[in-house]
């Protein structure tokens, strides 16, 4: 096994770069990556978590076959987000710190393209770049793949849950048959297998611990309360860690705003990210983020995506998300590097069912844990502040000539009264906030009822949804390229129903079903209804009997019977005549 970058056999230049960059040990990824990209020009499939070193683990050896003499684009790097794309340009350009002559593009949308134009035609040997604006570049013929040698897919199931499909195939399908395809991603889902069955060439798959698991130094817990004290409990989980370095995962954009401005109004460091910030907002966020300067960034996972930030401690998931996969991307931000993370999930009941989805695909537990009372953050909090005193090291010398006059001041009260004083200037907000704090956990239902009554729960279960949901039907499906995470922005994305409480979704070939907050339910017919997706137009239906307590989504013999329709005279909705005994068993399962 090697265990330095030296016995690679790569240039003085690069190396030089990246001993600058304190690269003394070879992760795992790139133990395994860079001698076989050194060595074969067989294509390959690279499984492992973000933070794993990837970049390195592929860009170390491309950088060293590069034809520099050579001013035509050798190979392309293709990410999901702009800020892994910015971010892939800069880690390559580092580690080409030595290599005066190779020329490195970023190429992304929310960019002057003009800008980005005049670099390409400066000649570029290597562009990272984003699917839609790489498609932009080359349907404008800027941008000529025709003659590379490397094609990277970095976050290729990232790019694949945001949409990108059809532009990474359009891509794909202008580059040349002699080439190597590089393709890493987290998750392995069936569209990976695709991508690598049609656009490679019996490709090595490398696989840096468990396929479709999470990061090995994260450990999982959740905490289990009620829905209305999730916000409480957020704030309970941040104060018994008041070192907390790390990133709130909500489900919408409104939502994530709403516990941001929470958060800073209740004193803590906190700000948020979602899709409804400019650019400049957002790279102003981020960069007070990195440098330290929040704790808590509140995100989507859509705004959150290609976000590349160390030495996190907690991911917090205010939101289970829908997708499994999308669990053990979140989860993968912390624990990088050899460092300890922890992946937390404030959840209510209804939600277990969901955990116990996520465990199998981990394969390892998610432990609960008690969500703390207000004495035992008190004392987490008092003995923080206790040892930051006492560590305390760089003291102002300036105070020294206020001493005597301090002194003389305090001289009438005894040591331990002063040292109570003081403490207490600095924390009673924490002993008066959580003076008789309830308890905010419930108890978790057993599962060894007798069989009779598993078996009256058990049907109660699956017919039991919340009276507060509506359940639709949607003219779009799995064919037109429709995800979870699609649909969720495509709702987000209309101002009249950005926050909605989202119910469950099944997607499946040609249509969906999906549920809503009963009170959105003319707003949600208005805001699809005659709109257009991919090309089609769209129609919304309200499900027959769909405030009844019924779970999942029933299907009729005509996959579509047993659906209110609008009646265009009354404004209301009638009963089609093909309704009767439409309803079939439910679905109801969580997740793919």
């Amino acid at each position: 096994m090697i265990h330095s970058f030296e016995n690679y056999g790569l240039s003085e230049d690069i190396l030089a770069a990246i001993k600058e960059l304190d690269f003394n040990t070879p992760t795992p990824i790139q133990e395994k990556v860079i001698p076989h990209l050194l060595e074969t020009k067989q294509d390959l499939v690279g499984l492992a978590q973000t933070g794993t070193g990837k970049t390195a683990a592929f860009g170390l050896p491309i950088l060293q076959q590069i034809n520099y003499n050579d001013n035509h684009t050798q190979c392309i790097i293709i990410s999901p987000t702009r800020e892994l794309c910015v971010q892939i340009a800069k880690d390559m350009t580092n580690y080409a710190k030595y290599i005066p002559a190779v020329r490195i593009v970023a190429v992304y949308g929310g960019a002057s393209i003009e800008n980005q134009i005049r670099d390409l035609k400066k000649g570029s040997h290597i562009i990272a770049g984003t699917p839609g604006r790489v498609l932009d570049l080359i349907k404008r013929k800027i941008l000529k793949i025709d003659k590379i040698s490397f094609l990277v897919l970095d976050e290729a199931d990232e790019m694949l849950n945001m949409g990108f499909k059809e532009d990474i195939d359009l891509i794909l399908e202008t580059t040349p048959k002699h080439k190597q395809t590089l393709l890493f991603s987290a998750t392995m889902p069936p569209e990976i297998m695709k991508i690598a069955e049609n656009y490679m060439v019996n490709p090595l798959e490398i696989s840096v611990g468990n396929k479709n698991s999470g990061a090995e130094n994260v450990e999982h817990f959740y905490y289990l309360v009620n829905a209305k004290n999730r916000y409480l409990a957020l704030k309970r989980i941040a104060d018994i860690n008041p070192d907390v370095y790390g990133i709130v995962f909500c489900r919408t954009r409104k939502e994530t705003q709403e516990i941001a401005d929470k958060l800073i109004e209740d004193g803590y460091n906190a700000d948020a990210l979602h899709g409804d910030l400019s650019q400049s907002q957002r790279d102003h966020v981020m960069q007070k983020f990195r440098s330290g300067h929040l704790q808590l960034l509140v995100a989507t996972d859509v705004a959150a995506r290609g976000l590349d930030v160390n030495n996190l401690t907690h991911i917090i998931n205010y939101n289970l998300p829908d997708e499994r996969e999308v669990y053990i991307h979140r989860s993968g931000r912390t624990g990088r590097a050899g460092k300890k993370g922890e992946s937390v999930s404030i959840i209510h009941s209804k939600e277990l069912h969901k955990i116990r989805e996520i465990e199998k695909t981990l394969k390892r537990p998610i432990t609960r844990k008690q969500v703390p009372e207000g004495k035992e953050i008190c004392m987490k909090q008092l003995m923080n502040m206790i040892d930051k005193i006492e560590k305390l090291e760089d003291i102002d010398n300036q105070i020294h000539d206020f001493l005597p006059m301090i002194l003389k001041k305090l001289s009438w009260i005894e040591r331990d009264e002063l040292i109570k004083r003081f403490v207490s200037v600095e924390f009673n907000r924490f002993l008066t906030y959580y003076k008789n704090a309830p308890d905010l956990n419930i108890n978790e239902k057993s599962d060894r009822n007798d069989s009779s009554t598993n078996r009256r729960e058990g049907k109660r279960e699956r017919n039991s949804v919340s009276a507060n949901f509506t359940k639709f039907f949607l003219t779009l499906g799995e064919k037109d390229g429709l995800t979870k995470l699609k649909l969720m922005d495509l709702i987000n994305s209309n101002d009249s129903l950005a926050g909605a409480e989202i119910g469950k979704i099944e997607i499946l070939a040609g249509y969906t079903f999906f549920e809503m907050e009963s009170a959105m339910e003319n707003l949600v017919i208005k805001a699809f209804n005659n709109k257009r997706y991919a090309g089609k137009r769209l129609k919304v239906e309200v499900k027959n009997d769909s405030r009844r307590k019924s779970g999942g989504f029933n299907k009729s013999s005509d996959d579509r019977g047993g659906y209110k329709r609008r009646d265009d005279n009354t404004g209301g909705y009638k009963r089609r005549s093909d309704d009767k005994d439409s309803r079939s068993r439910n679905s109801g399962k969580w997740g793919r």
